[in-house]
């Protein structure tokens, strides 16, 4: 497939300028989206925003046509995936998450996944999975936005708020914009984990454990009216800093999420990465390393097994990822990050921070997809989004 850079839309003229200067200058620049998609009509668009603008925008370029290739964690809230989930099936449209994990790193996620689902360690297998814990930060000084930035069009469907540069910088640890290494992480490796238990059309029934918010979030805060614009908190970072989260599904498997995850026993510690746990062994996986003693001991027809399982798992010798979206437009068929998947991974995700915010156990209905008897946690699947933002 061949393409031509045609547009380029941000709402700081300074990024439009750098974007020219490398693709030229007959590069149309915008900085709203919607004028991009009406005055241009791309056939592809690529979408790499604050995660709060992720879908909006996605939605829209579906609607006009578009492919979409769209950075993790794709959604905001669990009633987001949901949304996009129809607007790709009703427009059949090729859409590709930025989970780079299911297609590079020397293949390292697709051979844990291949090894899981060929019963390399057994079966009743656990994944343990960490990715890390956010700093504390804050309360920050508001200044004045640069002259060269759309800073209401930054926020977008997000609450009205002053400008700080920490807002803007490290927009994953506000609970506004996205959801600390919860959705950031999570994205990456609680969808590895997801995809090796076979869970990518379902979802946990119960999400349990317990956590830490930072300071600036009194006890028993009420996040359904701070969502509502009803309560405030401080210009501070308020993701959690700490999680040990254990999530259930109906079979009896299970998956844990941690900041760092630590074994009973304390002899197994690590900040990133995912362990595999089955009843004939264990192994660990991150962006550096796969290793354990069912590595170790493969022998070349076990090896030969793993990689032909690998490319079933991607429907093909795995390719770069946007390799991937570019030929899936080209047959039309679902990438290997396809949004379905996806949206039951960022489901998991969110439970986990509705659980972390409401500082307690939930029960999950993977099926029809909502809380069990659990009004303010469905409140929660959510947001309200400021006039004129609306998707």
């Amino acid at each position: 497939m061949l393409g031509q850079t045609i547009a380029v839309c941000d709402v700081d003229l300074r990024h439009n300028a750098e974007f020219q200067a490398k693709y030229g200058a007959d590069v149309q620049a915008f900085t709203d989206y919607r004028e991009l998609l009406e005055k241009t009509s791309p056939d592809v668009v690529t979408i790499g925003t604050p995660d709060h603008w992720h879908v909006p925008i996605a939605i829209a370029a579906l609607k006009s046509g578009a492919d979409v290739y769209c950075e993790k964690p794709l959604t905001l809230t669990i009633d987001e995936g949901i949304q996009i989930c129809k607007v790709v099936k009703e427009t059949g449209k090729v859409f590709q998450v930025g989970t780079q994990q299911r297609s590079e790193n020397d293949s390292k996620f697709l051979k844990a996944v291949a090894m899981v689902q060929d019963g390399v360690i057994g079966d009743n297998v656990t994944a343990h999975v960490a990715i890390g814990g956010v700093s504390k930060g804050g309360p920050f000084e508001a200044t004045m936005p640069p002259a060269d930035l759309d800073w209401d069009m930054w926020l977008g469907p997000a609450p009205e708020a002053l400008y700080m540069e920490e807002r803007r910088r490290m927009f994953r640890w506000f609970f506004e914009y996205s959801g600390g290494k919860m959705t950031d992480w999570g994205a990456h490796h609680i969808d590895i984990a997801t995809w090796a238990l076979g869970k990518q059309a379902t979802g946990p029934v119960s999400i349990t454990g317990s956590g830490t918010l930072p300071p600036c979030v009194p006890e028993d805060f009420d996040f359904v009216a701070w969502m509502a614009g009803e309560k405030h908190l401080p210009n501070a970072f308020n993701v959690a800093t700490q999680f040990d989260l254990t999530l259930e599904y109906a079979d009896g498997l299970k998956m844990t999420v941690h900041d760092e995850y630590v074994s009973e026993d304390g002899k197994t510690k690590f900040p990133n990465g995912i362990l595999f746990e089955g009843s004939k062994g264990r192994f660990f996986v991150n962006r550096g390393k796969l290793t354990g003693s069912p590595i170790e001991q493969m022998t070349d027809a076990d090896r030969k097994r793993i990689d032909d399982k690998v490319v079933e798992l991607y429907g093909g010798e795995p390719t770069g990822h946007m390799q991937n979206f570019f030929d899936s437009i080209d047959s039309r068929k679902d990438p290997v990050s396809d949004v379905y998947s996806h949206h039951r991974t960022m489901t998991s995700c969110h439970l986990c921070n509705i659980a972390l915010m409401l500082g307690r156990d939930l029960t999950w209905d993977p099926n029809q997809e909502k809380f069990v008897g659990d009004d303010q946690a469905n409140a929660l699947k959510t947001r309200p989004q400021r006039p004129g933002y609306t998707s």
